[in-house]
């Protein structure tokens, strides 16, 4: 009996020490995986380098003309002329396409013979109540009023059969070139609607942004500005601001400030095209020679901003300055060659 007590006692304290092996494993495992976790583990490297940083504003605008122009027709009808092509040179006033006139000048002469009958009527109602004047009817008050207002309604009938006439031609409003043609050949049916012809001065293209409060009172007339079209994304075109606006304008459901952006170089017309977007790039601030890294290698504690330099336990307390679009300028106990971990 004592023998098989002594068995189970043995059986027991070997299970127990395997079962407290096992915690203490397990416990191990947690640990050095904790400590895994919140050990900083180094994912890049940067050498400190000198060199120019500068403080940009970056906003989105496109191209446009102080003297561009989409033409339509007053009224719909067929094309009966066209006098020029798409890419000609024009002159102010010059005669560009033409509506066929024969319904339009049918319409005028008949509103034109319209008020002549309606004067005549007029003037033949007058004489007959001259000697009237103390002593007028109510029958030939009405009989003269009816026929005036007759006459009135002739007129605007007149005014705007000759309106229609006239605006059957469209002309240049300046000198330019067309940049548009809806239909070149004469006979085709045409909408008052839509656009028949487009002029522009490509001597007046420049680029337009728009600026909220606190991005307009760090710019300045004649600031140099770097431009970047989306069609030309490899290619940086230099310009100069030429006009900063005075008062809000309402776009996109916000309150913001027009900046006109002139060219340094006249532009290529069939290069830089109207309605082109692109990227504004204002320089605020630069300098030169100045210790500088990309963002994310500053870090912050309780105590400021450091860098690690040379090993993750080498924290560098330092100030930052200006700061670009990349890169932000390093100052304090930090040289140039020095590497920087993240």
């Amino acid at each position: 009996m004592y023998k098989i007590k002594l068995k189970l006692l043995k059986r027991f304290l070997t299970k127990r020490n395997i079962l407290i092996a096992a915690v203490l494993l397990i416990l191990v495992g947690i640990f050095t995986k904790g400590f895994g976790l919140f050990a900083k583990k180094v994912t890049d490297r940067y050498e400190l380098k000198k060199g120019t940083i500068k403080e940009e504003i970056v906003i989105s605008g496109e191209v446009k003309a102080d003297k561009y122009s989409a033409m339509n027709f007053s009224t719909s009808g067929k094309l009966g002329w066209v006098g020029v092509t798409e890419g000609q040179s024009v002159y102010k006033g010059q005669a560009l396409i033409k509506l066929n006139t024969n319904v339009l000048n049918s319409a005028f002469e008949t509103a034109k013979a319209n008020l002549r009958g309606a004067e005549a009527n007029v003037q033949y109602i007058h004489d007959t109540v001259k000697d009237h004047s103390g002593d007028e009817t109510y029958y030939q008050k009405t009989t003269r009023t009816t026929a005036e207002a007759a006459k009135d309604a002739a007129y605007e009938a007149y005014k705007v059969a000759e309106e229609n006439l006239k605006n059957a031609t469209l002309y240049a409003p300046f000198k330019g070139i067309v940049s548009s043609l809806i239909n070149s050949a004469p006979g085709v049916n045409v909408l008052y609607s839509e656009t028949a012809v487009e002029v522009v001065d490509p001597e007046t293209v420049y680029f337009e942004v728009y600026a909220d409060q606190t991005e307009i009172i760090k710019l300045s007339s004649d600031q140099k500005v770097e431009l970047i079209l989306d069609a030309y994304s490899d290619e940086t075109i230099e310009g100069t601001i030429n006009y900063l606006g005075l008062t809000p304008q309402n776009v996109d459901g916000g309150s913001l400030y027009k900046v006109k952006i002139s060219f340094s170089e006249k532009p290529d017309i069939q290069k830089i095209r109207v309605g082109m977007t692109g990227d504004a790039k204002f320089i605020i601030k630069e300098k030169d020679n100045v210790l500088q890294a990309p963002i994310k290698f500053i870090n912050n504690d309780k105590k400021g901003k450091y860098v690690l330099v040379g090993n993750i336990n080498h924290k560098v307390y330092i100030k930052t300055g200006l700061e670009g679009e990349e890169n932000i300028e390093i100052i304090g106990n930090v040289k140039e060659g020095d590497t920087l971990l993240n």
